[in-house]
């Protein structure tokens, strides 16, 4: 497997995986690539911005985002932000989705990142289940309030 940056060619797969998911079915629509198409050219034009996929045999089979996030606190640290983990279902438990993470987590360093966050819907049980088993700690209680 390889890990690397998503291209526009990409977008389809990753919308798919998005989809691809109880959560992802109620608010995806990979009918209409546009919005996601807009969506990544604003993201890979952004330094602070990585859309990676996890490629193996020529196929797109994971997917994550990474932001990173300056700010002032901890003595104007940066953060990571990861977003949008998803590993296509026909390829789920087979370590792929570790992988992904670890490199996120390693991009995040080679970037002088201080922190690595996400947030996981509180539905997400086995996504949480994974991510302690990777090391990180549930230390905050997240908020989100949607915009009409």
């Amino acid at each position: 497997m390889i890990i690397r940056r998503a291209t526009a060619e990409d977008v389809p797969a990753i919308v798919a995986m998005l989809a691809d998911d109880e959560l992802g079915a109620l608010r995806e629509s990979p009918d209409d690539l546009a919005p996601y198409e807009r969506a990544f050219a604003a993201i890979d034009a952004s330094e602070h911005e990585v859309l990676a996929v996890a490629e193996r045999n020529g196929e797109v089979v994971g997917t994550l985002q990474l932001t990173v996030l300056r700010g002032l606190s901890r003595q104007g640290a940066s953060r990571a932000q990861i977003e949008g983990v998803r590993v296509a279902s026909a390829v789920r438990g087979q370590g792929l989705g570790e992988e992904l993470v670890r490199w996120a987590v390693d991009e995040a360093k080679a970037r002088g990142c201080a922190v690595v966050q996400f947030t996981s819907d509180k539905s997400r049980v086995d996504a949480h289940r994974f991510y302690l088993r990777l090391g990180f700690t549930q230390s905050h209680e997240g908020f989100k309030l949607t915009l009409p």
